[in-house]
């Protein structure tokens, strides 16, 4: 018998006798491996309050593959720990950072450490944890942060774009530098499987040019701008298509013309249209020869679409330039970081409306405020204790206490 407390593993501590059921309460005899109640784990030997006749189980656990979200399990003749992987702890690696999510308002949460998260906010929230409201009237895309998640805006499917469309919008660059880079701006599809054959529209900036792609089904037409000035401050684009002829028309160049191959003329698309990004972790959704890997890097403001000649340009969206749905997009020229105040060195990290502090090393918590202790697996350098043992900070530096069948300084002696 092993005693949590009033929690016995194995048995009781006297032998108690039913009545009404047939027999005795016998105890169990075999291997207990693991113990955990709720999300908290019980070390079964390091924390029992008392026992008996308990001996170690010599099966070979690493067996049975014990490890869990890709841990590596070692072994000796009588223990056996998981070494985890980044971002996992837990005596089977089975606990993650965001298992208990602080994030609000349906954020993303990403783990940043074994301990701390980060909170990439949806569209109109802001701050550490998204909680905060904020307003956006030209949005501002981040571009793919050091997550490789891109900063988007997803709008209700335009209607009624089979044959005819018009699209008007701006865009004001976040650096030249942006501009050299493979940045989606605008996207729709037909089944996102990213197959040659899927109806698709596409805007893009490569190598300094704007890059508009359509693919109707039997092949894709592209036109390709002259290099941007990148002494204007904003950029204007015109384009659209009528059946299988395509226009585009980029701040004063002359209009460029384009027309599709095979003998299909109308875009079939089902998916919702994406402004600056994607949702999906990887832009592996999108049509082959694009290849757009990043998001935008900037602000996309005043856009328009119209399906038919005779009508008024309007903002994609239901309601009319309501977004469904966006991650990290912020208001254009305003700084998220204004609001932080990041402490102990720590460095500020806007991406769009997601901001977090990225601490110097020995340094925690959402503002860097908390201290990483011996004992923890950020701390530099690493504590040494061995085989499963238990590290227990101390004031001048820590103790490994063993498990059962170990010993020496770290435990490292059978």
């Amino acid at each position: 018998q092993v005693a949590f407390g009033s929690v016995f593993l194995g048995n009781v501590p006297v032998r108690e006798e039913v009545h009404q059921c047939a027999g005795q309460i016998h105890g169990y005899k075999g291997c207990i491996r693991d113990f955990q109640v709720n999300s908290k784990e019980l070390f079964i030997t390091d924390e029992a309050l008392g026992g008996k006749n308990v001996e170690n189980c010599n099966v070979p656990i690493c067996d049975y593959h014990p490890c869990r979200n890709g841990g590596t399990c070692t072994s000796d003749a009588e223990n056996w720990v998981c070494e985890c992987p980044k971002l996992y702890s837990g005596k089977l690696c089975q606990f993650a950072t965001c298992d208990e999510n602080p994030c609000g308002n349906g954020a993303t949460c990403f783990p940043k450490s074994r301990r701390d998260a980060v909170c990439l906010c949806p569209y109109g929230r802001s701050g550490i944890l998204c909680s905060d409201a904020t307003n956006i009237s030209q949005p501002s895309f981040s571009g793919t942060d050091d997550f490789g998640y891109t900063s988007f805006l997803a709008y209700s499917t335009i209607p009624n774009i089979t044959f005819y469309y018009e699209f008007r919008l701006k865009f004001q660059l976040a650096n030249h530098h942006s501009a050299l880079q493979e940045n989606l701006i605008f996207f729709t599809g037909q089944k996102g499987h990213g197959l040659n054959g899927d109806d698709f529209l596409e805007l893009g900036l490569r190598n300094g040019r704007v890059v508009y792609s359509y693919n109707l089904g039997s092949g894709t037409a592209t036109i390709i701008s002259k290099p941007l000035d990148l002494t204007l401050n904003i950029h204007v684009i015109h384009l659209g298509r009528y059946l299988q002829k395509g226009w585009l028309k980029v701040d004063d160049q002359k209009n460029k013309t384009v027309t599709s191959p095979g003998r299909l003329v109308g875009l079939n698309v089902f998916s919702q249209f994406y402004l600056g990004g994607y949702h999906e972790y990887t832009p592996e959704l999108l049509p082959k020869g694009s290849r757009f890997k990043n998001g935008f890097q900037g602000c996309i403001f005043d856009v328009q679409v119209r399906t038919s000649m005779n009508e008024e340009f309007k903002a994609p969206g239901i309601p009319e330039g309501h977004p469904n749905s966006g991650r990290s997009v912020g208001q254009c020229k305003e700084s998220p970081c204004s609001l932080i105040k990041c402490r102990n060195g720590g460095n500020c990290i806007e991406s769009g409306s997601t901001v977090y502090c990225d601490c110097l090393t020995g340094w925690k918590g959402a503002f860097c405020t908390e201290t990483v202790s011996v004992c923890e697996p950020e701390h530099d350098p690493p504590h040494q204790c061995q085989q499963g043992s238990t590290c227990v900070p101390l004031p001048n530096g820590y103790t490994c206490h063993c498990p059962l069948g170990t010993t020496g300084t770290y435990c490292e002696q059978g």
